[in-house]
C-alpha cells in the first residue's frame, strides 16, 4: 500500500443510475471507509438527468469528503476496484457515457494539480457539470479551484450546464 506522508482531504463524486441507487451509495461509503480512508462529510443527495447521453433512469449524485493517506494513483486504483465490486462494467474501447451502477470520480485531491496518463485532478469537466458543483457547494462552497482560481459557488454561478438537478430527501448515513 502506497501512502503519502500526511492526510489529504479529497472530494469524490458518487453517481449511479442503475439498480437500488441509495443502497449502492451506502455500500460505496462502507467500502470507501474500509479501503480508502475516513469519510468526513457527505453532501445532500441530488437527482440529475443523464449528462452527455440519453438514458431512462436519472442519476443519484453525492459528494463524499474523504480524508486519506493514500497517494492519488492508489486512491484511484481502489475507487475503480470499488466501482467494479458494485457492479460497474467498463468495456474496453467503448467511447461516450453509459448507464452505470457506480461511478466514483476524484474531483479534488487537496489543492494539488495532477495530470498523469490515468488521472487528472481537479476533474477536467467539473466546472461544466451542475450535478457535481451543487453537491460540492454543500460541502466546500468556498474551496478554490487551483487552476481556475474560483470558488465552487463562483463555478456554479458561471456553469453553462442547464440540465435539471434537484435535491432529494435522504436519511443521514451514520458513520460505520
Amino acid at each position: 500500500m502506497r501512502k503519502i506522508s500526511k492526510m489529504e482531504k479529497c472530494y469524490v463524486l458518487f453517481g449511479s443510475n442503475m439498480g437500488d441507487k441509495e443502497e449502492i451509495f451506502v455500500q460505496a461509503c462502507l467500502l470507501i471507509n474500509n479501503r480508502c480512508g475516513t469519510i468526513a462529510d457527505l453532501s445532500a443527495a441530488y437527482e440529475s438527468e443523464p449528462w452527455g447521453f440519453v438514458a431512462d433512469e436519472w442519476f443519484l449524485n453525492r459528494v463524499i469528503v474523504l480524508e486519506t493517506e493514500l497517494d492519488p494513483e492508489e486512491l484511484l486504483r481502489r475507487l475503480l476496484d470499488i466501482e467494479a465490486r458494485l457492479g460497474r462494467v467498463r468495456y474496453p474501447g467503448s467511447e461516450g457515457y453509459t448507464s452505470r451502477t457506480a461511478d466514483l470520480d476524484i474531483l479534488y485531491y487537496g489543492d494539488r494539480v495532477i495530470m498523469t496518463e490515468r488521472l487528472t485532478v481537479p476533474h477536467p469537466r467539473l466546472q461544466q457539470r451542475r450535478f457535481a458543483l451543487l453537491p460540492m457547494c454543500d460541502v466546500a462552497p468556498m474551496l478554490v479551484h487551483p487552476l481556475l482560481h474560483m470558488t465552487q459557488i463562483e463555478l456554479l454561478q458561471a456553469c453553462p450546464d442547464t440540465s435539471i438537478v434537484r435535491e432529494i430527501p435522504t436519511e443521514t448515513i451514520e458513520e460505520q
